[in-house]
């Protein structure tokens, strides 16, 4: 299943039953880095600032006030209803008046935040593979001529006095046919494997 992330930071602002919702979303790298777009923009005399992100496996959300898993619950569930990862969503309430009850509660909060990650301007998040190559000079014209049709990206490299050495990342399902054309263009000559995580 293909999951994405927002291409900017997004808005979303609604009027349930006198109290007032406003969604915020933005694309994350880090734990680090959501709680400092939370901290940014939470709204001090609001009456919730209510929040969750979602990044891989790791995830947290909080409730701010609002009774156990009525808001930052359904803000991560809305997160993963759409499909979405290295996202924060922050949720922030002012209460008019007219209490929500848990059901509406979770319905609000959730919303709030699904509608706002759907009119997000969204890219695909895709897999990435890193591999560690080596050629001679005589094939790194060849080699470097097909970089751009499998997708691949140097992240470093390095010259000595018989080649070229590169750590290349590309997409994950590109990897196999890069390594078999790498094996064909250097004639077996040349070095591609896949890099150890470090």
């Amino acid at each position: 299943m293909a999951l994405f992330t927002l291409l900017e930071p997004a808005r979303f602002e609604e009027d349930i039953k006198k109290s007032r919702f406003l969604a915020l979303a933005a694309p994350v790298d880090g734990a680090a880095q959501a709680l400092q777009f939370f901290q940014e923009n939470s709204v001090p005399d609001a009456t919730h600032n209510c929040w969750a992100y979602k990044i891989g496996a790791e995830y947290r959300f909080n409730d701010d006030g609002e009774p156990g898993g009525t808001a930052g619950r359904p803000i991560l569930q809305a997160i993963e209803g759409q499909n979405c990862d290295r996202v924060a969503v922050l949720v922030v309430r002012w209460f008019g008046g007219v209490k929500l009850g848990t059901g509406g509660l979770m319905r609000a909060y959730g919303g709030a935040a699904a509608q706002c990650l759907r009119l997000a301007g969204k890219r695909e998040l895709i897999p990435m593979s890193r591999l560690r190559c080596r050629c001679s000079f005589s094939d790194l014209a060849l080699v470097q001529s097909r970089f751009e049709s499998f997708g691949v990206q140097i992240q470093d490299e390095q010259f000595d006095g018989e080649g070229v050495s590169w750590v290349l990342a590309l997409p994950a399902d590109k990897r196999a046919g890069f390594q078999q054309a790498f094996v064909n263009m250097t004639r077996g000559q040349g070095e591609c494997a896949p890099l150890q995580a470090e």
